[in-house]
């Protein structure tokens, strides 16, 4: 029999003897500095020692109690900085692969269809989560577990947020997703798709509704641009723009024509982050005849992951350092090309298609249709520490890139954790009050 599961994304994924091999490596430190280096603080050694010990179930069992996205988690972490990065044996080059022991954990489990704990009755209170992204995804779950009823409402017609519609399949299977929601739909977690907080129902609406408390949970969905001459032309767009219609596109709900991309152009992406790595491998997919990577800084300076830099490279991404764009240049309209800044010296670099990969900011369509929730100067929320993550509207609490400015996945389900604790002390105390 073949041991190896063959799980969506995972032409990769260790066999069953592989995977107990690997986690027998482990030396299982007593001051584990693999946990120190998780932003979730997962109980690393635990769960490698039993699967080391053939206790899968059990495995899967202590990832639970801090995370709700394990197979998410196991192929999209920057473990290289964090788990794997702090592992005593990571400078020798023979650190334990903690992300995909964790992907095996949680692929294993869902295809041998091992049970969750028992779900306790939701008895506490009733949340709404707004956002589906890992933040919500995360409160949302943490809340079921210790018994509140939670409902998501998402704007888009399929729960996920990011994960589905931001990261590519290349680096995160969106069947793996989906069965991650399927898990904390079985928590008792309910989803509304398509609806828009802000204009299908507002705060207000949702509290009227007999909620105790809410998440906003949103995300950053409103990208920002460079300010430079041309910055209208067309041609000049999104990378996050780029990266959902390519989902769309694959998903069968949108034709190939409707793809920002069109086989034998040359593109330019500006921004050498994860996202412009996302979107530079993406338009090698779509057939891009050259694909160039513009980035002000040097290559040392790149806050794209190592290992996602060698994938584009690998893949036939080009990359030009030390530039900088100072205008779009266009024809009726069309963008024509970029005039560039390159150590002192300038340039035209001839395209019709840029993808701008350089951040994005939050909506203010939830904050703009209710009173009381204050932001800073630049649209993010502003939360208290005490309840943790509460803003100044009180009930609504925030947390993620809406609140911490865009970061990992992981970094936004260390913060979503903490505010599930702050929303569960709130709603505690409002009952001994009452």
């Amino acid at each position: 029999m073949d041991d190896r599961f063959l799980f969506p994304g995972r032409s990769e994924s260790l066999s069953v003897k592989d995977a107990i091999a690997e986690a027998n490596r482990c030396l299982n430190c007593k001051s584990p500095k693999c946990v120190t280096g998780c932003p979730i603080s997962n109980d690393i050694p635990e769960f490698i020692a039993a699967l080391g010990r053939g206790n899968i179930g059990e495995a899967r069992e202590i990832i639970a109690r801090k995370s709700n996205l394990p197979a998410v988690c196991g192929r999209v972490c920057a473990h290289e900085l964090q788990c794997e990065g702090h592992c005593i044996m990571h400078k020798a080059g023979k650190g334990i692969k903690v992300g995909k022991l964790e992907q095996f954990i949680a692929d294993f489990t869902f295809e041998m269809e091992i049970p969750l704990d028992k779900v306790p009755q939701k008895t506490h209170g009733k949340v709404a989560v707004i956002g589906s992204g890992p933040a919500g995804l995360t409160v949302a779950g943490d809340l079921a577990k210790i018994g509140y009823k939670v409902t998501v409402y998402e704007a888009m017609p399929e729960p996920g947020g990011v994960l589905l519609y931001g990261i590519p399949s290349f680096r995160l299977p969106k069947e793996v997703v989906r069965r991650e929601i399927a898990r904390i739909e079985m928590m008792g977690v309910v989803f509304v798709n398509n609806c828009i907080i802000g204009e299908t129902i507002t705060v207000d609406e949702l509290f009227a509704d007999g909620y105790d408390a809410m998440f906003i949970g949103s995300g950053t969905a409103r990208p920002k641009m460079l300010d430079i001459p041309g910055k209208d032309l067309d041609g000049v767009i999104h990378s996050s723009y780029l990266l959902r219609m390519h989902y769309l596109y694959t998903s069968g709900q949108l034709s190939r024509e409707e793809v920002p991309i069109q086989k034998g152009e040359d593109v330019i992406i500006i921004g050498a982050g994860n996202v412009g790595m996302d979107a530079a491998r993406t338009a090698i997919r779509l057939g891009a005849e050259t694909v160039t990577v513009m980035y002000r800084g040097d290559e040392a300076g790149a806050p794209a992951l190592r290992a996602e830099y060698d994938a584009a490279v690998a893949e036939g991404v080009k990359f030009v350092w030390k530039t900088s764009p100072t205008a779009y240049l266009g024809e009726d309209g069309q963008l024509t090309g970029v005039k560039v800044l390159t150590e002192g010296e300038e340039k035209i670099i001839p395209t019709k298609k840029v993808f701008l990969a350089v951040g994005s900011q939050p909506a203010n369509r939830i904050v703009s249709t209710t009173y009381g929730i204050d932001v800073d100067q630049d649209g993010y929320v502003v939360v208290k520490d005490r309840p943790y993550g509460m803003t100044t509207r009180k009930g609504v609490f925030a947390g993620g890139d809406v609140v911490h400015r865009p970061a990992t996945v992981v970094l936004a389900m260390k913060e979503a954790k903490h505010v599930a604790q702050g929303i569960s002390a709130y709603i505690e105390a409002v009952k001994l009050l009452a």
